[in-house]
Formats: C-alpha cells, sequence, structure tokens
C-alpha cells in the first residue's frame, strides 16, 4: 500500500462561463444553488456557488481562467514536493500570487487532465 496523499478533499469543480452574471443568475434563481464566494479576480470575478449544505461547490471561471477540478491541500508545498517526488506531473514549482490568494499548483492525470491543488481547509 502507497503512502497516503496530502490531498484532503474535492473542494471545487470549475465551468467556464461566457457570462457570470448570467450564469449566477442561473444557478442560484433557476437551480436554488447558494453563493459560497464571490470575489474580484483577475479581469472578473471568482464566484463559487453549491446546492445548500454540500461540501463541493461549482466556481464559475471567466474565460481565461482555468475550468477543471481543484483539490485542497493543507500544505501546497509539501503536497508539491511529495507528489513530485513520485514522479507525478506537475507544474516546475507552486503558484504563490501574494496576498489573499493562497499558493497551488496543476496535476496532470496520464491523459493530460489537469487537476489544481490548493492550500487550504
Amino acid at each position: 500500500m502507497s503512502e497516503s496523499t496530502r490531498v484532503t478533499q474535492v473542494a471545487t469543480v470549475g465551468i467556464a462561463v461566457s457570462d457570470q452574471q448570467k450564469a449566477l443568475e442561473f444557478y442560484v434563481g433557476e437551480l436554488g444553488f447558494e453563493v459560497r464566494r464571490d470575489a474580484p479576480f483577475g479581469p472578473g470575478r471568482w464566484i463559487e456557488v453549491a446546492p445548500p449544505g454540500a461540501a463541493t461547490t461549482i466556481a464559475l471561471v471567466p474565460t481565461g481562467v482555468p475550468a477543471g477540478v481543484r483539490l485542497t491541500t493543507a500544505d501546497a508545498g509539501a503536497a508539491h514536493t511529495q507528489l513530485r517526488a513520485r514522479g507525478v506531473d506537475t507544474d516546475e514549482e507552486v503558484l504563490r500570487m501574494g496576498p489573499g490568494v493562497p499558493p497551488m499548483f496543476a496535476v496532470r492525470d496520464p491523459d493530460g487532465n489537469s487537476l489544481i491543488l490548493i492550500e487550504g481547509a
């Protein structure tokens, strides 16, 4: 049995949307989701929605921001080191964008699908 990973949960599934406000209105107004996060992010906003009580959120990402699955880890640096030592295809370094943005890096599976590991709870 292999040593466990430092991945703690599936946090967010990011989907690309052409109009964040229109998408937000659909998910909240039509599907009954609640807004978990809505903050400025690059040229748009970082918006996460989820059904009430759900642990995993959907991020409504603006064009140009990678869509896909975001996983959490308690320590991005340690997870990065561990995965690279195992030969996993990861970004060369952990991305550190500055205050208010958690450290993160991408991991690619054997089919080239990208998963983003983000430091957080």
